[in-house]
């Protein structure tokens, strides 16, 4: 039986050491000039003792707060735990019912705020960090009546979600124009994508490395090679099983291989109104896959590269879940809350 364990913040009941400095002027004498018993919103306190101290230096006075608490009635750890209840699927209304059977009331709007600070913490510390590798997909969320497609950037290293753009994967200019402020402002030097064309042009054009997802290229590689064993004559069916083989070891000179294969394979040229036939087919089969052979390797020469992209994928499915226990997003903010949120591992 697996147990899941959370890790909350801290919340001291006093705090045993002096402040460092004034918040007014930088001060770093001081005397203690009273305390006071803070009623808090807690989980597990229910008061904590501040103390108030008088600066020596600008003769103003203010609180020094324990560990964990602030001006604020509730506790950082009682926002994060509500955060987290959100996050695991359940309503605003819903976590306000939890917290009143533990003693607490906390109305669901003030948890939805909770919510908003918590993503926009995640997006300021997002907004500069350093992502070498950058996984990229598209996805179609119900949102606000409709079915709005976004991109979803997730940090391969990490694995969290970098940025949501409201964007279709299958607009080239669009999708070129969002990653390109990702990859100057992060430092991207490789994206993790599915198998869309329009992706090796991107790469190429913002001059980075390209992986695309093993997983999508076996999938539509193996079903093409079904079809064909079934419409090719059966002297070339040995062809199909090197590709197969191709596909599986991912040799690093595959693609010299396959166009090897290519010049073996006959072909016979059909009218322009007649469709291609299945040897035509497979010679662009094999055309194909041998252009784009060094992005299903780049993986094997760069150890920091997945090869596949299941963690946008992962990221993606949380946010649909989420996406349905809330009947749909609400607003384009409140998604990219759910992206963030319901999309990161641990919030």
């Amino acid at each position: 039986m697996s147990i899941v364990t959370l890790q909350l913040p801290v919340v001291k009941r006093w705090c045993a050491e002096r402040p460092k400095k004034c918040p007014y002027c930088d001060g770093e004498i001081f005397q203690r000039w009273g305390k006071v018993q803070k009623p808090v919103k807690d989980i597990r306190s229910r008061r904590v003792r501040v103390y108030r101290y008088r600066c020596c230096r600008c003769r103003r006075t203010f609180r020094h707060y324990p560990e964990g608490t602030s001006r604020a009635d509730q506790t950082e750890r009682l926002r994060l735990f509500a955060v987290i209840c959100w996050t695991l699927g359940m309503s605003y209304r819903g976590v306000s019912k939890i917290l009143s059977g533990l003693g607490i009331g906390l109305c669901p709007m003030t948890i939805w705020r909770d919510a908003q600070e918590q993503a926009d913490r995640l997006q300021r510390g997002n907004q500069w960090r350093q992502v070498r590798v950058l996984g990229v997909d598209g996805a179609i969320v119900l949102g606000w009546g409709e079915q709005p497609p976004v991109l979803v950037a997730e940090d391969m290293g990490s694995g969290e979600p970098v940025a949501l753009g409201y964007v279709s994967e299958y607009d080239l200019r669009a999708v070129q124009k969002w990653l390109e402020g990702l990859v100057q402002r992060l430092g991207v030097s490789v994206i993790v994508t599915d198998d869309l064309a329009a992706y090796r042009l991107i790469a190429e054009r913002l001059q980075v490395g390209h992986q695309i997802c093993q997983f999508h290229a076996k999938r539509w590689v193996g079903k093409a090679l079904r079809g064909f064993r079934s419409t090719i004559p059966k002297e070339w069916l040995w062809v199909l099983d090197e590709v197969e083989e191709l596909i599986e070891d991912l040799p690093l000179e595959g693609d010299k291989r396959l166009v090897a294969l290519w010049k073996q394979v006959p072909a016979h040229r059909s009218g322009p109104a007649k469709a291609l036939t299945a040897m035509q087919q497979l010679r662009d089969l094999l055309l194909r896959l041998s252009e784009r052979w060094q992005e299903y390797c780049t993986f094997q020469h760069e150890p920091e590269v997945p090869w596949t992209n299941n963690l946008t994928e992962q990221a993606i499915g949380r946010m649909k879940m989420r996406a349905r226990t809330v009947r749909g997003y609400k607003s384009w903010p409140g998604m990219q809350t759910g992206l963030l949120l319901a999309g990161t591992k641990s919030s």
